[in-house]
């Protein structure tokens, strides 16, 4: 029995040997080995079991060998089938602990020694105050000696410490690339790992022949040289030693070493260097890839999560593989790597599936306390994860820049408002192939709707969150290839400075990154504009453009006080608007059919070379189906200004650029077009097109001569200007004046001047007259000569007063000497024995803490030099006095000015101001943006409006006090006449109803409009353009202006000529003048200031009677236009008609709307006022006799004003025009012979 259990145990055991050998020998088969410990123990057996050992082995004796012996000469590996597992771990150990050992042993000496040489420093300092001064000299060289040659071996110490820290510190460029390469390492090593994970955890392998172990020998090497460089920079050795990244090196380097020693690998510890990717956030900084602290923090929580979680399925995979120790390793089962990793996944989840667990007890000891923290880092750091991941901007990309086509870059005050009206007026159809991308800059997200108006544009919008004051935001958005960059401003803010402030930090944050890029901004107050002066970069010749709300806005009311429905003509001009037909006869189709014409500018033909403004007007009108008001002038020094119906002593030059009111871009293109030998003869204006032929350019000579008979007024074959000199000199005149360079304005000044250079036989009296004018500091000979705008009649040259300042220092507007507001203050009753007729009325609500709407800008248009000082209207400002002293330091330099302290809804300080008298009524709030409902923001102006609508006046009283003799306001002129030519709009004799009075009224909220009217029926969903109120010219909101932004970016001189036509004259020098002084300066009348009155105005003409009555009853307009441009020089450009003017039976009604631009067959009728612009009279102000013949003079004609404002009586009508060419003549003459 004992025999037989010996057999069994000795079978058993042989069944063990077998089984283990079959296992070396499938093993060995696949290249590697895998055996038990329990196959050597089963060698020392009985005898009994040996022979059935034997037996055993002989029978796989043959297997044994077939599969042995090749192995065995190519790995020699140990044919005993022992585990060296040990001997990987020991390594690691040994290094860890022997470096760790060495470390504590070394500060333990040197705590010694330093414990020691401090007492021996006692001592010997002790013996050297015993033995003396001399015997202390005697030791002190010694010890000097040691101490210089410890400072030397400190220093050698130091600087190679220094150069380790140096290698290895980011700050550097070989820092980051070493830290960058060594991380780059790690994850290549880890990525070695994954692919061997798939072999069994120990394994033979030749060095020379595994091109991996090899790669991975390679990187280790590299990582112990990058230890070393850690090791002598750290301070601390000790601290260093127990790093994660040191213990990562103590458990991969050593036991690749011992691989390839012993020809064969385990994979061990290898799985450490995942704990590698935790670096990865700083890796990522030292690439300047990640700038933001939100982005940070992600990929540490991602690096931190997915390290562990590798970490943690690497020792999993290897306990599992491998077994337990004291089970002999008997108990491992077969998981990948990627199970392992699966497994942590549904445990830290703490779904756990059950289909993969833990066998062995090192894995599952290892899983009961990784449990513990991977559910408290799951449950933390992945609701983490998701919330900075769903926090971050959905706009947060980066512009991509589509080559060939441009971007623009708006920023600001970004609303779904602004936005809509932005875009709405930006990719209007009427405009030419608009190939703009418009990038949103916004440091909000947008909302739902301005969300789903981006996406109705996605072809042409994009929006990206930032803000311009960050670089990094703007290097997103491609600002320094963008072509303009516009800044909207918020209207409706409760601090316009403030809004200004931050606007002008926007301008500056992106001038200081890229100096030349376009800006084009809103103001809300006029005096914040200086401040964009201060910044170096700003510069409008280069297209900068400031568009200030308050001075535009208040600009438009001006104007409306001199030509009432002026703002909404100019409004509608530079606002796209599609054009609606309607078919019914109403005086909705008339004022539509004028709103679809806009403002546009193209370069004129060269068939225009050498004709009059009036001329080229006329021709574009007549023909062309254009209305061209302005051009772009080049004077002799080649400065460019935009001249307003300059006249007919203007000639167009060559490459002139015009403006035109037209419905459509495409057809302002036929100015461009027009050649007169093949359109001469053509009816229809749209067959115009560009023609085949060429055009010859002139030459020099023949455009010399063309020029020198339009200046003499004789044909070119009667001139005989040009003298043999200059015909036989006209090689050397091509050579200094090149074709493109000379316009047709010039040649005449150019071959005088090349006169002038030729030997001359003047008389020393001309020589001395001609040298004299060319010293004289005041004067610019070749200027005057040839620039007839910049003469002064002469009659203001005799008018000239060196002692009197009348105008300001740029002579644009007239000025006096600064009063002190007590003066100009009057009292309800002085008010009401004033003369106070044809005069405007401001109605200004405010306090002492509104903010200032800057009332000069409304001011300064109606002291234009352009009037004469009897011509102006009086200015009377109702309201508050706390208010109106704030603002009186902008105002005190101007003329006819008064201020009645009190109320605008006090019907007792209306009537003494004859508000029923005034040739215009404005209702002003500076208390606007105050209040957050935005239908009560204007409630003030319509109480105002209201309340003025409703009273009623007696006819005698309005009589009475306009013929009775009282007082009279301080800097009221007296002697002012009633029917001053400026008034411009036909009043009735007696307004007996406040409906009937001109009231002009500024609204914040446009559907506030509905208000204003109880008689109309608009709808309050109605656009602000298409109500009545508006229509009317009685409404003004300043939302209009926001079309002013886009107008400007595709045509800068846009702004510039809406600016010239409703501040009165304001210049960029004016601008810089009032940011030193905030005030305007006098200045003494030169030729030059007086020059600058010689600029055309606005005004109305009435078609009752006058000379123009005749085309008044059913008249064409086109008629009417050549009639007043040829004879007077006026530029019509739209009429001013009774709204019941189109109905067959009278009505009581006065309202009146806007016509802009009526074609020329339109009909005209009796009671139609025409907008015009007008020459500057010299004349005007001569004598009252000429006043009495340019105004209505005759009272019973129950016209208060006149209809023909500075026309001559029909007497003088015809004389006027020839002796106003005979002067012009007689003034060419005189300086062609000077």
């Amino acid at each position: 029995m004992a025999n037989g259990g010996g057999g069994g145990g000795g079978s058993s055991g042989g069944g063990g040997g077998g089984g283990s050998s079959l296992r070396m020998s499938s093993n060995i088969h696949a290249n590697h080995l895998s055996l038990d410990a329990s196959s050597s123990s089963s060698s020392s057996s009985s005898s009994s079991s040996s022979s059935s050992s034997s037996s055993s082995s002989s029978v796989h004796e043959p297997k044994m060998d077939a599969l042995i012996i090749p192995v065995t000469m190519e790995v020699p590996c140990d044919s005993r089938g022992q585990r060296m597992w040990w001997a990987f771990l020991a390594s690691s150990m040994v290094t860890f602990f022997g470096g760790l050992f060495i470390i504590l042993l070394w500060r333990t000496l040197k705590y010694l020694w330093t414990v020691c040489c401090h007492c021996g420093g006692k001592t010997k300092e002790a013996q050297k105050i015993n033995n003396g001064s001399s015997q202390a000299d005697g030791t002190l060289k010694p010890v000097d000696e040691k101490e210089e040659a410890v400072a030397a071996e400190v220093g050698w110490m130091t600087s190679v410490k220094d150069w380790a820290g140096v290698m290895i510190s980011a700050q550097t460029l070989t820092g980051r690339v070493l830290v960058v390469l060594v991380f780059a390492l790690s994850i290549g090593a880890l990525v070695i790992y994954f692919i061997d994970s798939s072999n069994p955890i120990e394994s033979c392998q030749n060095f020379y022949k595994d091109f991996t172990l090899q790669i991975d020998m390679a990187f280790n090497v590299f990582f112990l040289l990058y230890f070393g460089l850690r090791f002598i920079a750290a301070n601390d050795k000790l601290w260093f030693w127990l790093e994660v990244n040191s213990v990562v090196d103590f458990f991969t380097v050593p036991p690749v070493f011992v691989s390839v020693y012993l020809n064969r690998s385990w994979l061990g510890l290898r799985f450490l260097r995942a704990l590698r990717l935790i670096q990865f956030s700083e890796i990522l900084q030292f690439l300047n890839i990640l700038k933001t602290s939100n982005s940070i923090k992600l990929v540490n929580l991602l690096s931190i999560f997915i390290s562990t979680w590798l970490t943690a399925a690497g020792f999993i995979h290897l306990v599992e593989n491998s077994g337990d120790p004291w089970e002999n390793f008997q108990n491992n089962q077969a998981l990948t790597y990627w199970e392992c990793v699966y497994l942590l996944m549904v445990t830290m989840s703490t779904v756990g599936y059950g289909d993969v667990y833990a066998k062995t007890t090192l894995g599952r000891l290892f899983m009961v306390f990784f449990i513990l923290g991977g559910l408290a880092m799951f449950a933390s750091y992945v609701p983490e994860i998701i919330e900075l991941i769903g926090n971050r901007k959905k706009y947060g990309g980066s512009y991509s820049a589509v080559s060939g086509r441009k971007h623009i870059v708006v920023c600001g005050h970004i609303t779904l408002e602004s936005v809509s009206n932005f875009l709405k007026d930006f990719l209007h159809k009427d405009r030419d192939d608009v190939n703009v991308e418009i990038v949103f800059l916004h440091n909000i997200s947008p909302n739902l709707e301005l969300e789903a108006l981006f996406k109705r544009h996605f072809t042409q919008v994009e929006f990206y969150q930032g803000s311009v004051l960050n670089p990094h935001d703007l290097a997103r958005v491609k600002i320094e290839s963008a072509d303009a960059c516009l800044i909207l401003a918020n209207k409706y803010c409760a601090d316009p400075d403030a809004e200004d402030a931050s606007n002008i930090m926007r301008v500056i944050s992106i001038k200081n990154y890229h100096p030349k890029i376009r800006i084009i901004t809103q103001m809300l107050q006029y005096h914040n504009k200086a401040h964009l002066l201060n910044i170096p970069s700003w510069n409008w010749k280069e297209g900068d453009d400031a568009i200030c709300l308050a001075e535009l806005k208040l600009g438009f009311i001006a104007q409306s006080c001199l030509a009432q429905g002026l703002s909404t003509m100019l409004a509608n001009l530079f606002s796209m608007r599609s054009f609606i037909k309607i078919e019914e006869d109403t005086w909705q189709k008339y004022y539509l059919e004028g709103v679809s014409n806009e403002m546009y500018t193209e370069y004129l033909s060269s068939a225009f070379v050498g004709l009059s403004f009036p001329t080229v007007c006329e021709l574009c009108f007549v023909k062309l189906k254009l209305l061209m008001i302005a051009i772009e002038y080049k004077s002799a020094n080649r400065e460019s200004r935009i001249l307003i119906n300059p006249g007919n002593h203007l000639k167009i030059q060559e490459g002139t650029l015009g403006f035109f009111i037209a419905s459509d871009a495409k057809e302002v293109k036929r100015a461009f077009f027009y050649c007169k030998a093949c359109h001469d003869d053509i009816t229809d204006p749209k067959r115009i097109k560009k023609c085949g032929c060429k055009r010859p350019k002139m030459s020099i000579y023949k455009r010399m001569r063309r020029a020198c008979c339009f200046d003499c007024g004789r044909s070119e074959r009667d001139c005989s200007c040009m003298s043999g000199r200059v015909r036989g000199n006209v090689d050397t005149l091509e050579r200094a004046f090149p074709l493109s360079s000379v316009s047709v304005n010039d040649c005449s000044t150019s071959f005088r001047a090349f006169e002038d250079e030729q030997p001359s036989t003047l008389s020393p009296k001309k020589k001395q007259r001609n040298g004299g004018m060319r010293n004289s500091p005041n004067t610019s000979p070749k200027l005057m000569r040839h620039d007839p705008l910049l003469i002064p009649g002469n009659d203001q040259i005799d008018n000239m007063d060196s002692n009197v300042k009348k105008y300001d220092s740029t002579g644009m507007f007239h000025w006096c000497a600064p009063k002190e507001i007590e003066k100009v203050i009057l009292t309800r009753s002085e008010a009401a024995m004033t003369v106070l007729s044809g005069h405007v009325v401001v109605c200004i609500f405010g306090d002492v803490s509104s903010a200032l709407i800057g009332l000069r800008n409304l001011v300064m248009p109606l002291r234009a030099s352009n009037f004469h000082y009897h011509e102006l209207k009086h200015i009377v400002f109702v309201g508050s006095i706390e208010y109106l002293k704030r603002e009186w330091e902008t105002l005190h330099n101007f003329p006819k000015v008064s201020i009645l302290p009190g109320t605008p809804l006090s019907r007792a300080d209306l009537r003494a101001v004859n508000i029923n008298l005034c040739d215009m009524c404005v209702i002003l709030s500076a208390n606007q943006n105050n209040i957050d409902d935005t239908s009560l923001q204007d409630k003030e102006c319509i109480l105002a409006s209201l309340n003025i609508k409703s009273m009623q006046f007696d006819d005698s009283i309005g009589v009475l006090q306009a013929n009775s003799q009282g007082f009279t306001p301080p800097g009221m002129d007296r002697s002012s006449p009633d029917n001053s030519p400026v008034h411009g709009m036909l009043r009735q004799p007696s307004i007996t109803t406040g409906v009937n009075i001109p009231i002009i009224t500024e609204l914040v909220n446009d559907t506030n409009v509905q208000f204003l009217d109880q008689d109309d029926d608009d709808d309050p969903d109605t656009e602000l353009y298409l109500t009545q109120p508006f229509a009317c010219g009685t409404a003004f909101a300043v939302s209009v202006l926001d079309s002013l932004m886009s107008a400007t970016y595709f045509n800068d001189n846009i702004l510039t000529l809406i600016r010239t036509l409703v501040t009165g004259g304001a210049t960029p020098e004016l601008e810089a003048l009032i940011a030193e002084e905030n005030a305007l300066r006098g200045g003494y009348s030169t030729p030059q200031t007086l020059a600058n009155r010689d600029r055309c105005r606005v005004a109305q003409l009435a078609l009752l009677d006058g000379p123009f009555a005749d085309l008044g009853d059913g008249g064409c307009y086109g008629d009417l236009f050549c009639k007043a441009l040829k004879t007077y020089n006026m530029l019509c450009f739209g009429i001013y008609r009774l709204r019941d003017a189109h109905l067959s039976t009278p009505s009581q009604c006065t309202k009146r709307y806007v016509i802009t631009n009526p074609p020329y067959e339109f009909e005209l009728v009796p009671t139609d006022l025409i907008f015009c612009l007008m020459q500057f009279d010299h004349n005007a102000g001569q004598s009252r006799a000429s006043l009495s013949h340019s105004s209505h003079s005759s009272q019973s004609s129950s016209k208060k004003s006149s209809s023909v404002h500075s026309i001559p009586s029909t007497a003088n009508r015809q004389n006027r025009p020839k002796s106003r060419e005979s002067r012009d003549k007689q003034k060419y003459v005189q300086e062609e012979r000077l």
